[in-house]
């Protein structure tokens, strides 16, 4: 697994090791010692991906339209 902090991944590298982690964890040839770090290293992947989404339909949801629905620019989102 990677050694990169979770809270510093992109959606895309925390989904890549969320998925490597849930197929090592399906597989069960890990020690149980291992599959416990994996496993916490999995709900904060898990959490890290929950929290980017968030942030993007945050900013889609921020965008504005004119009266035909053409997207006019965006709002400020408190928080980002």
């Amino acid at each position: 697994m990677s050694e990169t902090p979770v809270d510093e991944m992109s959606f895309e590298q925390a989904m890549a090791e969320l998925e490597r982690v849930v197929g090592a964890l399906e597989r069960g040839d890990v020690a149980l010692e291992e599959s416990i770090k994996l496993y916490e290293r999995g709900a904060e992947l898990r959490k890290r991906c929950e929290a980017k989404l968030k942030e993007a339909e945050e900013k889609v949801h921020a965008i504005t339209l004119d009266a035909e629905g053409n997207p006019t620019g965006t709002k400020p989102v408190e928080g980002l």
